[in-house]
């Protein structure tokens, strides 16, 4: 027991501290742990193999993919619509949209999916993340009260209570209370982060948002305007004939750019095929291509009327007109002074045969150049406007003698969106929902939907690579939250919550139902912060039910004040997965989670002591 006290309040003043990262705090605990014999080596690890830890794997994945696909945006864009410009609207806006979903899918599930469109929405409306970060974790907690099914704590004590021969709680029988709680957190969660999280510097990640996009690049070299598509028809003179054959460069002056192949079947479309071609000279053109071109519309219109393709005017609706960056990418690149390109034209450089990429505009001085490309001299300083597949680019910037790539193409890469699987990315994020919803009449684990929903994101291509969706993880997190689960264990098998809990409980015994109803609620409050809300839950329901028993009265009162404190846990990111999911997100350190958190905590628990007798007497 004493090895036990020593490394659990090392471990808090570690927390606290916060000098040292919180996953190897508690990656430290799991270990003295288990060097001084408390935890055998299965109880130790045991952490990693829990099913609410890799729920929170593959719901990184799930909603990494929502963020990549476009679809995060989409969905933020919509609700930006409500809150407009305001701040405090956006931010009542999260709070009302999380509770409300986590009040029947798991705070942990919501948050997941959430995530990524509230950092869009912070990102969009210009708004830290941090004020929207630590508010979506504690929504989702306190929405999860509102319904029996939305947050384990409300199962465990209803389960107990019937084992016991006591009616359990109906569906929408926490719902008065959570309601409550919610107004509660609502009343106050706004000025806690205003005063403690709104006075935050710009973060790294922020400030490299003012590097330039990809469509912003294109605009910037004046290369925009001069994109084109074209459609191939089956009695063009284009169809079955190879684009070196019709040598449409030299011809028409224009620059076949990508193309994208028409009748695709399902299967191709759900896996893995390029919805991008690159077009060279060994490239056959099909009937119903669509074909991306670079060039003055007198030009692309000559050219349609030449070869019997049809031209398609931009939509500024569908925004197809515009180059997208799925397996094609574009990128700048400087000459260095030692090039030996310095003096040479464009065309010497041989980017197309070399690395499969275009050149579509100069940069010298402040003159941008886009007619005439290859024709025109270089000289050190110059800098061009590259396109092509994305591998080509990343060979381009291993040649760094001749020229430097500007940014990181692999990064680039990452962060261009899949809009083409947005559709494909929702289907399964609704379907997992729906699965985890019904998950007790489909006879479905949780676990498996979320694991079998991560599998279809990246066998569906709705993420880049299976590379890109192990570093959606939040690996802080997942590590965090299976590292500090063995000190629960060590808790419990060395018998120091239950002392605690009895001890806390027989002092407030004697002073009548509320008082009692007080001391369980504070138990439970003070377990919750230092252990999972489960096995809090399961840890204090005997105790709330043996108080209740002993003072003859009902045990309902007791076990909802047991289950709310059990979920109402905000004064640690390691009290719940949804408060650790959203650590690193909104640059948070302990401290931060003490200061919003524990006035949080403090405030409804007074509210939900007074408030439960009203609605469950005790007799």
């Amino acid at each position: 027991m004493t090895a036990t006290l020593v490394i659990f309040f090392a471990t808090i003043v570690l927390f606290l501290i916060g000098k040292i990262r919180s996953d190897i705090v508690a990656l430290c605990s799991m270990a003295a742990l288990l060097a001084t014999g408390v935890l055998t080596p299965s109880e130790a690890l045991a952490g990693f193999s829990n099913s609410a830890v890799i729920m929170m794997v593959g719901l990184f994945v799930v909603g990494g993919a929502v963020f990549q696909t476009g679809l995060a945006r989409t969905i933020s864009g919509r609700l930006l619509r409500l809150a407009g410009t305001s701040q405090k609207k956006l931010f009542f806006l999260v709070v009302l949209v999380t509770a409300c979903v986590a009040a029947f899918v798991s705070n942990t599930g919501t948050v997941a999916l959430l995530l990524p469109i509230v950092l869009a929405m912070a990102k969009t409306s210009g708004t830290h993340p941090g004020m929207l970060m630590m508010p979506l974790a504690f929504a989702s907690s306190m929405g999860g009260i509102i319904t029996l099914i939305g947050t384990p704590p409300n199962l465990i004590v209803d389960g107990y209570l019937r084992e016991h021969g006591f009616g359990g709680f109906g569906f929408f029988e926490f719902t008065p209370i959570g309601l409550v709680c919610l107004a509660v957190g609502l009343l106050l969660l706004y000025p806690l982060c205003r005063f403690f999280l709104g006075r935050r510097k710009k973060s790294d990640d922020q400030a490299s948002d003012d590097d330039k996009s990809l469509d912003e690049l294109l605009h910037e070299y004046r290369v925009d305007e001069l994109v084109h598509r074209v459609r191939v028809g089956s009695g063009s003179r284009l169809a079955g004939r190879s684009v070196g054959e019709l040598d449409i460069h030299h011809a028409c002056g224009i620059t076949l750019l990508e193309v994208r192949r028409g009748h695709k079947s399902l299967a191709s479309t759900l896996l893995s095929s390029p919805i991008q071609e690159r077009v060279g000279p060994e490239t056959v053109l099909d009937a119903d291509d669509l074909i991306y071109l670079l060039g003055h519309e007198d030009a692309v219109r000559s050219f349609c009327k030449r070869y019997d393709v049809t031209y398609l005017p931009d939509s500024d609706e569908e925004g197809r007109g515009k180059l997208d960056y799925y397996e094609i990418g574009l990128s700048e690149m400087v000459l260095t002074p030692g090039s030996a390109l310095v003096g040479r034209t464009v065309a010497a450089a041989n980017l197309r045969e070399r690395f499969g990429l275009n050149i579509l505009a100069v940069k010298h001085g402040s003159r941008y150049i886009t007619e005439g490309v290859e024709r025109q001299r270089l000289s050190a300083g110059d800098m061009m406007l590259v396109h092509g597949p994305w591998k080509g680019i990343e060979s381009l910037g291993k040649k760094r003698r001749e020229w430097l790539v500007i940014g990181n193409p692999a990064e680039a890469e990452e962060q261009a969106p899949l809009n083409h699987k947005a559709p494909l990315a929702a289907a399964i994020m609704v379907a997992m929902v729906l699965v985890m919803v019904f998950a007790d009449q489909l006879g479905v684990e949780p676990s498996a939907a979320v694991i079998v929903a991560g599998l279809l994101i990246v066998l569906t291509r709705c993420v880049r690579s299976v590379d890109a969706a192990y570093k959606m993880i939040g690996w802080e997190s997942i590590v965090l939250i299976a590292a500090m689960m063995p000190m629960s264990t060590a808790l419990e098998k060395t018998g120091i919550s239950a002392a605690i809990a009895n001890g806390l409980v027989d002092t407030f015994h004697g002073y009548g139902p509320i008082a009692a109803l007080a001391g369980v609620y504070l138990v439970t409050s003070l377990l919750s912060t230092f252990i999972s809300n489960s096995a809090t839950a399961i840890l204090v329901a005997p105790i709330a039910m043996q108080t209740a028993v002993q003072m003859g009265v009902d045990p309902a009162p007791f076990m909802m004040t047991a289950a709310v404190a059990a979920s109402a846990c905000f004064a640690a990111p390691i009290s719940t997965p949804p408060n650790a999911m959203v650590m690193s997100a909104g640059r948070y350190t302990f401290m931060d989670y003490v200061k919003v958190g524990v006035p949080l905590q403090v405030a409804i628990g007074i509210v939900a002591v007074l408030v439960i007798p009203l609605f469950f007497p005790f007799g």
